[in-house]
Order: C-alpha cells, then sequence, then structure tokens
C-alpha cells in the first residue's frame, strides 16, 4: 500500500473519532439540561404582599419568552395556545421587585404563574394557579 492510502485511512479514522465524541457530548449535554424551577407558594415571599397588575399592552414588564420556550419544552405549557393569547394577566408587587406572569393554560381558570426577580433580571420559576 503507498503512504497516501495510510495518510487516507488516518484521516477518516480521526473523523470517525471526533464525529462520536462530538456526538457523545451532544447528547450528554440534552440529558442533562435544566428544566423550569416549580415553587411552593409557602416558600415565597412575595406571594403574600400586595400585588398591583400590570396592563399587558404595556411592554415595560419582563421578557418572560426564552423562559416560557423551556416551559413548553418541558411540556408543563401547551404548544396549541398562540403566544399573542398566552399572557392573562401581569402583576408587580409594591416594592417593584417581583413580577408574576399568569399564562392561559388548556383549562379553563387554571394558570401557570412564571415568578420573575425583577433585581437579578431572571426568572425564579414557576406555580400552578387554580381559580
Amino acid at each position: 500500500m503507498a503512504m497516501h492510502h495510510y495518510l487516507r485511512l488516518t484521516f477518516i479514522l480521526l473523523f470517525v473519532v471526533t464525529s462520536f465524541i462530538v456526538v457523545y457530548f451532544v447528547i450528554k449535554k440534552r440529558r442533562n439540561r435544566k428544566v423550569p424551577k416549580l415553587l411552593s407558594k409557602e416558600k415565597y415571599p412575595s406571594v403574600l404582599e400586595e400585588m398591583k397588575e400590570i396592563s399587558v399592552a404595556n411592554d415595560h414588564f419582563f421578557n418572560i419568552w426564552p423562559y416560557v420556550s423551556e416551559l413548553k419544552a418541558a411540556k408543563i405549557l401547551s404548544n396549541k395556545i398562540k403566544e399573542s393569547e398566552l399572557i392573562h394577566k401581569v402583576y408587580r408587587n409594591s416594592a417593584n421587585n417581583f413580577e408574576h406572569v399568569l399564562l392561559v393554560t388548556e383549562q379553563e381558570n387554571h394558570f401557570v404563574e412564571i415568578v420573575v426577580d425583577r433585581n437579578k433580571k431572571k426568572a425564579m420559576g414557576y406555580l400552578f394557579l387554580n381559580l
């Protein structure tokens, strides 16, 4: 066999090994993906405070769409509901620290409530709310 055949086989082997390593790490990362955090009302202090409603048309509340995508990926929210109809109400506490965004579910009077810490600028988790 000529030298170029060994070189070609070496590159093919290197490509196959590299591909297996990449596939392994992609699968490992997908399995270790964080799921949204379920909060309890007893442990969360902002639920006890007085909340005021903010207009849904007002765009000054937290950008929840990346978190909504995580909730849909975890199958907590349904993909059947249009994003334009998803937000029911938005509430903010008196100290302007926390926002609670109520999202519509397929069941009537059942909501998913996203709790947002405005100081840390991140979604803390979600709650199930039955009215």
